[in-house]
Order: structure tokens, then sequence, then C-alpha cells
């Protein structure tokens, strides 16, 4: 089992919640796991990237090559396409379809849906939309993860586990609602890939 995965998006949106999340479940099942240095954190509204790498084997580096990703996990739309020459022909991106927009020439959303159309293998999903519904916007990211499950290679009960024990300490209201918006991401991406 070998993935090699890029979280993207602006800083703010909870991308290293997301990693955090995945690192948990992935030393859980015994695996080994790279992170290279979140980019983008220091300024709220910046680009923030972060390769993640998790296998059974013993990994040598933190990076990953162009052409070698196997995920990209986007919680903004632009933000997803700027990392797409890393993505491998089998590999998915799975991005919010909402954009965050803070440049003057962020480009028209129907210029961003004629690049994500291109993309083979994908699962483009609101998922502010969906959190609100869970019970916050604050867990558009955990909504976004929970639709990344099925390209992780980690079953879905660990990383609820995982969810649980790093949420655990803000009240089980937290959880509950962290691991609703879970189930909600894993939902839809499985209705996608039926």
């Amino acid at each position: 089992m070998k993935k090699d995965i890029i979280l993207s998006g602006v800083g703010g949106q909870g991308i290293l919640s997301i990693a955090t999340v995945i690192g948990k479940a992935a030393l859980k099942k015994g695996l080994y796991m790279k992170q290279a240095e979140v980019h983008g954190m220091s300024q709220r509204g910046g680009d923030v990237q972060s390769n993640l790498r998790i296998s059974d084997k013993p990994i040598a580096s933190d990076l990953i090559a162009t052409g070698k990703c196997d995920l990209i996990i986007s919680l903004e739309p632009m933000e997803s396409l700027r990392y797409l020459p890393y993505l491998n022909k089998e590999g998915w991106l799975v991005t919010n379809s909402t954009p965050f927009i803070n440049i003057d020439n962020y480009p028209s959303e129907e210029d961003l849906k004629k690049e994500l159309d291109k993309v083979p293998h994908k699962v483009v999903i609101n998922v502010d939309d969906i959190a609100k519904e869970a019970g916050s916007a604050r867990v558009a990211n955990i909504v976004l993860l929970g639709a990344t499950i099925p390209f992780l290679g980690i079953d879905y009960e660990t990383m609820r586990q995982s969810v649980r024990e790093i949420f655990e300490r803000k009240g089980e209201a937290i959880v509950e609602m962290n691991l609703k918006a879970l189930a909600a991401g894993k939902e839809i991406a499985d209705k996608h890939l039926q």
C-alpha cells in the first residue's frame, strides 16, 4: 500500500487538520508516513500546500515528484488546478467547488469548471453547503476528508476513530459534528463512484 497525497487550499481552511487526521489514521494502521512542510500558513488566505506520503514500506523522501501523486485533496478549486501536473494518470482529484476569491484576477467559475472537467478522475463537491447542513461551516474540511475515503486506502472506521481522538478535547458536540461531516463527505463520494 502506498499513497502520495497533495493537500491544497488557502490559509485558514483546515488543511493541517486534514493532514493530522490522515496521519493519525495511518499510524493506527501501522503505516509509515512522511509529511513535507506546509507552505503558506503564515498568511490567512495565502496558498497552502503539503505533501503527505503513506506506505506499508519505509519512505525515503517527503516530497512527491511531478506525475507521481495518487490523490489531490483541495479545499479551493483554483488551488487544486495548480497541482494537477503532480497527479498521475490514474490519480484522483477531490476538491471543493466553491472558490475562495482572494485576488483581483481570479478566474471565472465557468473557466474553473472547464478546467476541472478535463480531469478524468475527480469528485467536485460544494463542501461548504454540506458542512452547514452538518452543523457548521467550520467542518468543511472534514466533509472534504470524508469524500476522500474511497481513495485513501485507510478504512472508514479508522478515520472515524482518528477524528474522534483529535477533536475529543473540544467536547462531544464538536466530535459529533465532525463525525457527521465525515459521514456526509463519504456518502457523496460513494454515490459519485456508483
